[in-house]
């Protein structure tokens, strides 16, 4: 049997993925970045941190979805706040299951990033 918490994130996870994804597109139309703990402030159907596995798994079904509808990888705007100012490991290991060369990551985030701005532009 799932614990109360797990089963309020199965309840509310349609709530979360919504919000987190309103919060990518607004970020990318803004053509700005998003920190995770910024993020996870915005997502108010479900507490989580930054570190949450769960948000994570959330960001790559969001990528997911907006690559097969052609607007690239959605959650490259979801960047740490400190530091590299980039998106984290998990964001570079899809890209690569998805068959991007992220050999020179840099190349490949900025390249990413037009491709979602131009997709959100407007």
């Amino acid at each position: 049997m799932a614990c109360p918490t797990e089963r309020s994130f199965s309840a509310a996870y349609a709530d979360i993925y919504a919000q987190a994804r309103a919060a990518l597109i607004d970020t990318a139309r803004r053509r700005r970045f998003i920190a995770y703990s910024d993020l996870v402030r915005r997502v108010t159907a479900f507490p989580l941190r930054p570190d949450d596995p769960r948000l994570h798994g959330i960001l790559d079904e969001i990528s997911r979805a907006e690559d097969a509808a052609g607007r690239g990888l959605l959650s490259i705007v979801v960047v740490h706040k400190t530091g590299d100012m980039m998106p984290g490991k998990g964001f570079f290991d899809l890209a690569r299951f998805l068959g991007r060369d992220v050999a020179d990551t840099e190349k490949f985030w900025s390249k990413e990033v037009a491709h979602v701005f131009a997709a959100w532009k407007g």
